[in-house]
């Protein structure tokens, strides 16, 4: 059997089919930073602590305090609220940061930013560049720590809006730059 070579076929250009115009759904062509995982894996440590806390501190409460309107069988088993969340929890801090990492996506083409997330339900999103308004770079105290920022890039539409969240801090940089300034060049060629 004879295969052409790999690079025989011209990797795609963009999420559009070129002689169409047609969307595409395939997957973006670049990964998000592999750093994201510590940061999603902290704060699904930080929102489990803090719930567990919570959860355990109502557990105590309807073993001790005397509140009759919560059924008895419910104070006896309270401290199995607390017990089930922790093993949620665990689980979740162990598949869906690595998971997470694997389905988020993204890609910017000369006209389109195209992403795609979400870790069960997904969701694939186009933004046309030239209908870009505004173009933000943030950088909580976590993503500070890891080198990763996020990148949110805004149209006059709620829905219009994307975001990437996990990329390496001075490629969102120079991403949201190149972006704010080709979003410009492109209105005013439009105008």
């Amino acid at each position: 059997m004879n295969t052409p070579p790999h690079d025989a076929v011209p990797p795609p250009e963009g999420p559009f089919e070129p002689t169409t115009g047609a969307a595409r759904l395939r997957p973006p062509l670049r990964r998000v930073s592999g750093r994201s995982i510590g940061v999603w894996t902290v704060r699904s440590i930080l929102g489990g602590l803090i719930n567990l806390v919570l959860l355990s501190v109502l557990a105590w409460a309807a073993g001790v305090l005397p509140w009759s309107w919560i059924p008895e069988w419910a104070r006896e088993n309270a401290w199995m609220l607390p017990t089930v969340y922790f093993v949620y929890a665990l689980l979740r801090t162990a598949i869906v940061p690595s998971w997470r990492y694997r389905v988020h996506r993204w890609e910017v083409t000369e006209d389109v930013v195209y992403t795609r997330s979400g870790w069960i339900a997904r969701h694939w999103q186009l933004v046309p560049v030239n209908r870009l308004q505004t173009v933000d770079h943030t950088q909580g105290w976590l993503e500070r720590i890891f080198g990763v920022a996020t990148l949110e890039v805004q149209t006059a539409s709620y829905a219009g809006s994307s975001t990437i969240e996990g990329l390496d801090a001075e490629e969102a940089r120079v991403l949201s730059e190149e972006l704010a300034a080709r979003a410009g060049t492109l209105r005013d060629d439009a105008t």
